[in-house]
């Protein structure tokens, strides 16, 4: 008898990848596709790494697919932005060994800047979308997946979404099945995309799609499930899940792959149902195209274009139809906050003390967007803070960025800042960079990057050095600082934005939270020598509070000692020790 495991969807879906045989992973970390990569490492047999960016990964699959192997990369939504170009790409030239994307949306923004929808992005590039409601099925669509790209010569998408991808279920665990390598054979007219290549193999893209189409209607992955005949639902991924939960008596149309649609079996499941409902997360992908089938539905003028779906949503829409919502418990809203002896925190200190404004990026030092710290005022993607200053120099003069920074860490550096900070040497513009690292990517949960000097298999390599990069690039003024040395950072700040010039300030302090860090101070009030003035709660530390009679008191089980507070108050009233 097989074994059984629950499983995160994340980790099902390294086990299917595992098991599919392949051999080659490749991903840049991003909530919610971060554990695949975690859970892939464990297993010997896969390569796998963390790129600098998911174009890269990408780019690294694409070579072990045409190298003959099955290969694969990983990221969340908007990752696959930043990979779309060899994807759109690669959907022309096809495969060698099966080359599978593992794309993780995030309905209802749990951790990302949009609620982009990959199935618009697989639409555009040509590529089929499958879509896995459980982890069982996260484990075995990988399977598929593989079997298909192999097949119909194509990459494939296996998307998820934050529900799926963070929700356990029952797995059953199977024997790594390793097909023999392809053997590589040159072909210039399918792997080289010049035009006039390319312009054939689009051809090919179109014909692979109908015949994807016209396959899917025969594939395990999408099945009728009959029941009472008043009601139907066609849905897929986590929305499956919620429409068996509210309608249990509705007969469904699972659809396993969502593009391209297996048009007879929609066009014979419409034609045995009453009354059909489109249940889909985000864009109405399935149901546009089911309405220019010419089959009337109800979807989107019923259900929200945005956020994440529930099976209270649909029992409240459904009314009768379906059984009654239970109320749903109302939580205290606990927004997120910079961790206690965050490095972040002391260096926004400072820029809000000056009255800096910042252009921010993606990572943990976004949360200095809100109170009390009130310092970043931008954040579009990874890698847009560098840019983003740039542009408002070219278009409001030196003086006009003499109070503004860019704000970036050392990870999303690595991801995309580079090629920002060269384009501003380059196009010989002005202003402050402040790169703030803390050794790790720390809000995907502490993954190594090139500048740490450790890969994702544990091998210790040659870290990227970041202050020579800088000056690799021809900037001259580039300084290190550590993080907490408040007054030397607020000299440097000074000193640095009043230049017509780049430079760069690096501010150096570990992450918090990484392994192996070790806080032999703890900070402790003098409530005798507190004048109540509450300088050392401007920064936010959770770890601080103000009592009753306007004193400070200080949480030791969260206060790690970093000193802040302590350099803040100008009457002694903090101390900092060893801890007992």
């Amino acid at each position: 008898m097989a074994e059984k495991k629950i499983m995160l969807g994340n980790e099902a879906i390294a086990r299917g990848a595992y098991e599919a045989g392949v051999k080659v992973s490749a991903a840049y970390p991003g909530t919610p596709s971060t554990e695949i990569s975690e859970s892939i490492v464990k297993y010997p047999e896969i390569y796998a790494e963390w790129s600098p960016n998911e174009k890269v990964a990408m780019e690294v699959a694409i070579g072990a697919s045409i190298s003959g192997v099955r290969a694969m990369a990983s990221m969340k939504h908007v990752g696959v932005n930043v990979a779309s170009d060899p994807l759109y790409t690669i959907s022309y030239a096809g495969v060698g060994g099966g080359l599978v994307l593992v794309a993780a949306d995030d309905p209802g923004l749990y951790s990302s800047q949009n609620e982009q929808d990959t199935r618009c992005v697989a639409r555009a590039a040509g590529v089929p979308v499958l879509e896995p409601s459980d982890s069982a099925e996260a484990k075995e669509f990988m399977k598929f997946a593989f079997d298909m790209s192999e097949k119909y010569d194509t990459p494939v998408i296996v998307r998820t979404t934050t529900r799926l991808s963070h929700s356990q279920g029952t797995v059953e665990l199977m024997d790594r099945v390793e097909p023999e390598d392809k053997i590589y054979e040159r072909n210039p007219a399918k792997y080289v995309m010049m035009p006039a290549n390319a312009k054939g193999r689009h051809v090919y893209v179109e014909k692979r799609m109908e015949k994807l189409c016209e396959d899917g209607a025969d594939f395990p992955v999408n099945r009728a499930e009959y029941r009472d005949t008043a009601v139907g639902f066609i849905t897929s991924g986590i929305p499956y899940q919620y429409v068996r939960e509210a309608c249990p008596d509705a007969s469904v149309l699972k659809l396993g792959m969502v593009h391209p649609l297996p048009k007879k079996l929609i066009r014979d499941f419409a034609a045995k149902v009453d009354k059909l409902y489109i249940f889909e997360e985000l864009e109405p992908v399935i149901e546009e195209q089911v309405r220019a089938m010419g089959i009337e539905v109800y979807g989107k003028e019923l259900f929200t274009i945005q956020g994440e779906y529930s099976a209270n949503m649909l029992r409240r829409v459904m009314g009768g139809g379906c059984p009654e919502a239970a109320e749903a418990a109302k939580v205290p809203a606990r927004p997120p906050i910079l961790c206690p002896g965050c490095p972040h925190r002391s260096v926004f200190s400072v820029l809000n003390k000056l009255k800096i404004h910042a252009a921010g990026d993606i990572g943990c030092y976004t949360l200095g967007a809100v109170a009390p710290l009130n310092v970043i005022d931008t954040t579009v993607c990874m890698g847009a803070s560098i840019s983003t200053l740039h542009g408002m120099e070219k278009a409001k003069g030196r003086e006009y960025v003499k109070n503004w920074v860019a704000v970036i860490g050392d990870s999303t550096f690595m991801h995309t800042g580079i090629n920002s900070l060269m384009n501003m040497v380059y196009n010989q513009g002005t202003g402050t960079v402040m790169i703030l690292d803390n050794s790790t990517t720390g809000m995907t949960g502490h993954q190594d990057h090139a500048a740490t000097g450790k890969t994702l298999m544990g091998e210790v390599v040659p870290a990227i050095n970041i202050y020579h990069l800088c000056k690799a690039m021809g900037i001259e003024h580039v300084v290190e600082v550590d993080a907490f040395d408040i007054k030397e950072l607020e000299r440097i700040v000074k000193e640095e934005t009043a230049r017509d010039a780049v430079s760069v300030i690096i501010t150096k302090a570990p992450c918090v939270l990484l392994k192996g860090n070790v806080f032999p101070n703890v900070c402790r009030p003098v409530p005798e020598k507190c004048k109540k003035c509450g300088a050392c709660l401007r920064p936010g530390c959770p770890a601080l509070t103000k009592k009753e009679d306007g004193t400070i008191a200080i949480d030791e089980t969260m206060c790690n000692g970093c000193g802040l507070c302590e350099k803040l108050c100008m009457f002694d009233a903090i101390e900092n020790r060893r801890k007992a």
